[in-house]
């Protein structure tokens, strides 16, 4: 593997180094000291690592490697110096902090190389590692979030439930009889939510919007019967599981199993008692 090195600084001597001895395990490059054009190199180059080569830099061209370094390190490029002992402080000593790698002056050719691989070995090991680590954690995350996700669909079934059992059952009253629907809606106030309706066309209206648990529809209606209602109900997907009980005044036996055979839940004879009503109710919802 061939590391990239962008090498930057006054020591001409060791620039040259690099191009001449070790062009077999770095591939080089050369920047101006000037911010912008290392910025630049940084983003088309993508080096490894940059590489201050020192030769009594003034104190100004040492000044500029702090904000050159910052940025470097925050796109996880390391900064290493070459120079001699006095080069060296003196960058420590102007920019306050140390560089990445240090490589101190004299030193051999083969001596820089072996710093540079073990320094960019080690660097590479880092973000493998660094990498592996923001896998997992992301996939430690998504696992967190599905088991939430999770969490908060039972929750809401859960609340949802709740709502279903403490919520006023709802029941739609249909019939032509003004005052039995007035007699019905009396006795089931307090214990259901009641609607009504005085024909088989309001009924079918009612329900294309809204949504009852129960239907107590009257087997003789002027226009369209409780037999012809109770079959559009089970025609449309979105009514047919609505129980159905007929309210009806027949008593002949022939009737009611006529009525019955249109497969209603139940059916209650007129004049209809509040605790036959209740209890009837009670068993087709339960």
């Amino acid at each position: 593997m061939r590391y990239k090195v962008l090498l930057v600084g006054d020591n001409n001597t060791v620039i040259d180094t690099f191009f001449v001895h070790m062009d077999d395990v770095f591939e080089v490059q050369t920047s101006s000291s000037r911010f912008e054009d290392l910025v630049c190199h940084a983003e088309y180059f993508k080096p490894d690592i940059l590489v201050y080569c020192m030769n009594a830099e003034s104190r100004d061209a040492i000044s500029r490697m702090v904000p050159v370094k910052n940025e470097f390190n925050r796109k996880d490029i390391g900064l290493a110096i070459i120079g001699d002992s006095k080069d060296c402080g003196e960058y420590a000593r102007i920019t306050g902090g140390v560089p990445d790698l240090e490589i101190l002056k004299p030193i051999t050719t083969r001596g820089i190389k072996e710093k540079l691989i073990d320094y960019l070995k080690e660097a590479q090991k880092r973000k493998e590692e660094k990498k592996k680590a923001d896998l997992e954690m992301e996939a430690k995350k998504q696992e967190n979030a599905e088991k939430q996700r999770k969490a908060d669909s039972e929750i809401n079934d859960i609340l949802e439930s709740l709502d279903d059992e403490m919520r006023k059952k709802h029941i739609l009253v249909v019939d032509d009889d003004i005052r039995m629907l007035k007699v019905i809606k009396e006795h089931l106030r307090g214990t259901y939510d009641v609607a009504t309706a005085i024909n088989g066309k309001l009924a079918l209206k009612f329900l294309e919007t809204k949504k009852t648990d129960l239907i107590l529809l009257d087997y003789v209606m002027p226009d369209e019967d409780g037999p012809t209602v109770l079959k559009k109900i089970h025609e449309n997907p979105a009514t047919k599981d609505i129980p159905v009980v007929f309210l009806t005044g027949m008593t002949e036996g022939d009737k009611i199993r006529e009525a019955l055979s249109e497969k209603p839940q139940g059916y209650l004879l007129k004049p209809i008692a509040r605790d036959k009503l209740i209890a009837t109710i009670q068993s087709v919802i339960q």
